[in-house]
């Protein structure tokens, strides 16, 4: 088969990226997106193309050969509620929305790989493409399972990518076992008697008690946890129904806990009781806590994190493939699809002067997207090699 010319799929694939970045769409809403994609998929030439699993995900499927095994790949598509400040010609068209996690490049990187899967081919077997929605809420790969992909599109090992900013364009990271953190999120609702801010003895006021149990939870990790175990306690509100001159009756502190155990995630919850309990009887007040696990710990299989670490030397050379050198307490819910089929997640680079990822001057690097178009491809030949 002939081979596509990388320049030309460069151009293109950048064309793709900015259109997608200028029309951004929230978890479950994805439906341009998705139409997007599909009408791709299906220029490409794919042996099937299906849309609407879990919502608003698409599955494309290319077979060459006789092979019976199958290997999936997947990007997701969802954008963020965040109003972006930078001034490029793509910017954000959707008032409040934007893709500050690189998504826009993760979609088109996938894109850029099953055009040239389908062009070129090189591999015997199945590729499932998938494409996910609402990653950012961790709901969007347990709705693709619950609609039963692994039943009506069923591959053996699954891969994804994901850009990181501060790592140089063309630099490619994985490591075996945990990789990537679980993610809990926690609701304490602290219930007393508000009053007047000048008689503070005449009620049960909360807004000392919350202040200190923010304190508190500190010591989770610092003093209740295990050093050898990696875990981040982070209070991101506090809320009252105070004012000015009124001191509140009722306190929510609410935020998020990381871990790579679920015996780690088990006891900082039993910990955050134990202290709101305390903090509540000491002040005379009522505690509530509400805690849900939101993302699963990503776990990468051992053998595959060796072959896609091949995979990528074939594509940025030795140079440019590392070891990461620690796991990262930011989750992903590829994680979902490791409780079926083994599989790997990596980091591509987004180059060292990029901005954080969910920032409002975030921008995918276009440079990067024939890296991991190429990447795609290259473990897909790799997993799925000719006899």
């Amino acid at each position: 088969m002939p081979e596509l010319d990388l320049a030309d799929l460069q151009a293109e694939m950048t064309e793709w990226r900015r259109h997608l970045h200028a029309h951004p769409e929230f978890g479950f809403e994805e439906k341009a997106t998705a139409a997007f994609v599909a009408a791709k998929l299906r220029v490409f030439g794919l042996d099937e193309v299906v849309e609407g699993v879990g919502g608003t995900g698409v599955v494309g499927t290319l077979k060459r050969g006789s092979g019976n095994r199958a290997v999936a790949l997947r990007a997701d598509m969802d954008a963020l509620r965040i109003t972006e400040q930078a001034e490029h010609a793509h910017r954000s068209q959707s008032p409040g929305l934007m893709h500050a996690c690189g998504h826009d490049g993760h979609t088109t990187m996938l894109l850029g790989a099953a055009k040239l899967l389908a062009a070129e081919g090189g591999f015997d077997g199945t590729v499932r493409f998938l494409f996910q929605p609402a990653e950012e809420w961790g709901r969007g790969a347990l709705a693709m399972l619950e609609d039963g992909l692994m039943e009506r599109f069923p591959f053996d090992e699954v891969h994804g990518l994901h850009n990181m900013p501060g790592l140089a364009i063309g630099r490619f990271e994985t490591r075996a076992g945990p990789f990537m953190s679980a993610e809990d999120n926690f609701e304490i609702v602290l219930r007393g008697v508000g009053g007047h801010a000048a008689r503070p003895h005449s009620g049960n006021e909360v807004l000392v008690a919350a202040c200190s149990l923010v304190t508190s939870l500190q010591t989770i990790v610092s003093r209740r946890l295990s050093p050898a175990d990696i875990a981040v306690v982070s209070v991101t509100e506090l809320l009252t129904d105070g004012t000015r001159n009124a001191l509140p009756g009722t306190a929510r502190i609410l935020g998020d806990a990381r871990s790579f155990r679920p015996e780690v995630s088990a006891e900082i919850e039993r910990q955050m009781g134990i202290i709101a309990q305390g903090t509540a009887q000491s002040y005379n007040l009522e505690a509530k806590l509400r805690y849900t696990r939101e993302f699963v710990p990503l776990v990468n299989d051992e053998a595959l994190v060796q072959e896609a670490l091949a995979a990528a030397r074939t594509v940025l050379g030795d140079d440019g493939v590392a070891v990461a050198r620690e796991p990262m307490t930011g989750s992903e819910d590829f994680a979902r699809f490791l409780d079926h089929v083994p599989g790997c997640f990596a980091y591509v680079g987004n180059g060292e002067g990029s901005a954080p990822l969910h920032n409002p001057n975030y921008d995918f690097d276009d440079a990067g997207l024939i890296h991991g178009a190429r990447y795609h491809a290259a473990i897909v030949r790799r997993r799925l090699a000719p006899a």
